[in-house]
């Protein structure tokens, strides 16, 4: 359990939260929620201790675990990626190697002592409880379990004798992601951890945190992860922390609720504010009135402040018409592509026409960017055919359209240079949709982070007309209403569209085609991306059910006797440390009771009249001593029940 109370957090004098408590308890399945910039990944880095709060405490119990992967900024190197992901079992794997050494010792003293050896019986007993333990804890499975969970993620057997300095920004957060729930802690902190998969790989992650049994505290956009995942929100918002039970979408149900008191609050507040300010213009100079003028004026100052947060989803924004094209906007015929010996893309083939909304998804490598960039001719290719349909007109954002804008410029220059018909206030409520506001429209881009610059760029993209547009991982740096925008936008745009992504809920209202990259060829479903996935789940499941599932798709939750002997011995344990916690608990609510009635006779003690009484103060030097003698005894009964707790926490 962590405790946190009244937590306040400021930068430069603006508060990203004031007076926050919270509790993340066993079990608990918790989202942050907010706008970009509230400050969720910094509550999260103040949970772990990276951050001092500005006030409050927070309290860890220390029989949990916490296991934490940052947004980005991971690097392994000097290992296999099997022997890095393999370290979340140091404490095993030394068992391991003493359980080898004490084998060594053993052989050596039977050899020149016989059975009768001094010290070979405490050498016998040290290897039975070391291979008790390794057994409990399923040691002997550690090399499975690495497989599975890096299976799992997307990695393929050819990659586990590959050193980890070889895998870019995304595989080293798969990386580290394995590492973590491999090392299965009480309480486990994700920062954005979608923004490094594919959809395949999302599925995987949902399905294991849904069987895993500890803590999980996230902090992601992706509304579907979170409807599956989570069981509380806490949504930052305007320096306040306030919390909600269900998940995302009962969140979303319940803020609309709370919103629509609030608004009627407000213009209750505002119609009692205008009849009082009414009443004190009318009679405030009749010295008959004075009396009553005087109360409403007081009760004007009085009137509560009912803040509400600035609302901006009843914006909306639309591409620019497209011009005319003719039924088919693009044709590849027999695409090849490769860098170096590495086979990419192999004799693919794709038809868009106008009235096409095409998903391309895929595992991480599989050549998705690049199928994008060829589509968009920003990247030459080796065979095949590339056709413009008539009067094509694209538009292409990448993941790094970023490093293309002009450093020189403002970001409302930016805009303006692609829209020079629209006003500053048109382009400046652009701005503000992607999170630019006030002074922001003349920041130069140079200065500007690199989400910052992947937002400004899409911004731009909706500004220039086009009729076919190619969008690789739109949604990485947008919050939720951003997101929201962008794919209202998309639902309105009359043209064709490419959009490479694994925000399934993004997706789910804008596809009508699925392209599938697998194996260097392009499968293409007709229908959703929900049709598409609930396809693929059946296909894995046949595949499971066959024992002929691929080592690239192989989850690690499917394998049923492994997480029913996980589960079982989860159960005992949970059996015998539920009384001992319950009792704990109670314990510590009691000695919470006891520190406060000392306190209250130690402030007794203080008050000089307390001494004019000699009957008071002998009944409070009764009462203190049985206090102080009664916190003694609650205090050993805790400090007895605590090592209760931690020898079977040690021993499971």
């Amino acid at each position: 359990m962590i405790s946190l109370q009244n937590i306040s957090k400021q930068y430069s004098g603006r508060y990203l939260f004031r007076d926050l408590s919270l509790r993340i308890e066993d079990g608990t399945r918790i989202a942050f929620v907010g706008r970009n910039g509230t400050g969720k990944s910094t509550l999260m880095k103040i949970i772990l201790g990276e951050i001092d709060s500005d006030t409050g405490k927070i309290v860890r119990s220390r029989f949990n675990s916490v296991g934490y992967l940052p947004q980005d900024s991971v690097y392994h190197a000097g290992r296999t990626l099997f022997a890095e992901t393999a370290t979340a079992f140091d404490d095993l794997n030394r068992l391991h190697e003493r359980v080898r050494e004490i084998g060594n010792e053993v052989e050596a003293m039977t050899v020149h002592g016989g059975g009768d050896a001094p010290g070979l019986q405490d050498l016998m007993n040290e290897m039975g409880q070391a291979q008790s333990i390794l057994e409990h804890r399923e040691g002997y499975s550690i090399e499975t379990k690495v497989k599975q969970v890096l299976s799992g993620l997307g990695f393929h057997e050819k990659d586990l004798p590959r050193m980890t300095e070889e895998f870019s920004g995304g595989w080293q957060m798969r990386i580290a992601l394995a590492k973590l729930l491999l090392q299965e802690p009480t309480i486990l902190m994700l920062d954005e951890p979608t923004n490094h998969l594919d959809i395949e790989s999302l599925e995987w992650i949902e399905g294991y945190l849904k069987a895993s049994q500890g803590s999980l505290v996230l902090v992601s956009h992706d509304s579907r992860f979170l409807d599956n995942l989570v069981d509380r929100v806490i949504e930052i918002s305007m320096g306040k922390a306030t919390e909600y039970t269900g998940n995302y979408s009962s969140y979303l149900t319940q803020k609309a609720g709370r919103r629509a008191v609030l608004e009627a609050s407000l213009k209750n507040r505002q119609r009692a504010i205008d009849s009082t300010t009414s009443f004190i213009e009318r009679f405030r100079y009749k010295s008959t009135k004075a009396r009553q003028v005087q109360s409403r004026i007081k009760r004007l100052e009085k009137m509560e402040d009912l803040e509400t947060e600035r609302e901006e989803a009843s914006i909306s924004l639309n591409f620019p018409d497209p011009p005319h094209a003719g039924r088919v906007v693009m044709e590849l015929e027999n695409i090849s592509k490769s860098y170096d010996n590495n086979v990419v893309l192999q004799d693919i083939s794709l038809t868009i026409e106008r009235t096409d909304r095409i998903a391309l998804l895929g595992l991480n490598g599989s050549g998705k960017s690049t199928l994008a960039r060829i589509i968009a001719d920003v990247d030459t290719f080796e065979g095949g055919l590339r056709k413009p349909g008539h009067n094509t007109i694209l538009s292409y954002y990448a993941q790094n359209t970023a490093d293309g804008l002009d450093p020189n410029k403002t970001t409302l220059q930016t805009l303006d240079s692609v829209a020079p018909l629209k006003s500053p206030g048109e382009l400046r409520t652009l701005l503000g949709c992607f999170l630019f506001t006030g002074d922001d429209a003349f920041k130069p881009v140079s200065v500007l982070s690199g989400g910052e610059k992947s937002r400004l760029a899409l911004a731009r993209m909706l500004l220039r007309p086009a009729n076919l547009l190619i969008m690789d991982e739109p949604t990485n740096h947008l919050d939720a209403q951003s997101k929201a925008i962008l794919q209202n936008s998309l639902l309105r745009f009359p043209g064709a569209y490419v959009i490479v992504s694994h925000d399934r809920d993004f997706l789910a209202p804008l596809i009508n085609k699925v392209a599938v990259l697998k194996d260097n060829n392009l499968y293409l479903y007709h229908g959703s991306v929900d049709e598409y996935l609930e396809k693929y789940r059946r296909e894995q499941k046949a595949l499971a059910e066959e024992g002929a599932l691929p080592e690239s798709a192989a989850p690690a939750y499917s394998q049923k006797d492994q997480k029913r002997k996980e589960a079982e011995s989860r159960q005992e344990r949970y059996k015998r440390l539920k009384p001992l916690k319950e009792s704990l608990e109670h314990i510590e609510k009691e000695i919470a009771a006891c520190e406060k009635k000392k306190g209250e006779l130690e402030n007794a003690f203080s008050d000089q009249n307390t001494y004019k009484n000699d009957s008071l103060i002998q009944s409070l030097h009764m009462e203190y001593s049985q206090v102080t003698s009664q916190l003694a005894s609650l205090y050993d009964t805790w400090t007895a029940t605590e090592e209760e707790i931690d020898e079977i926490t040690h021993i499971d």
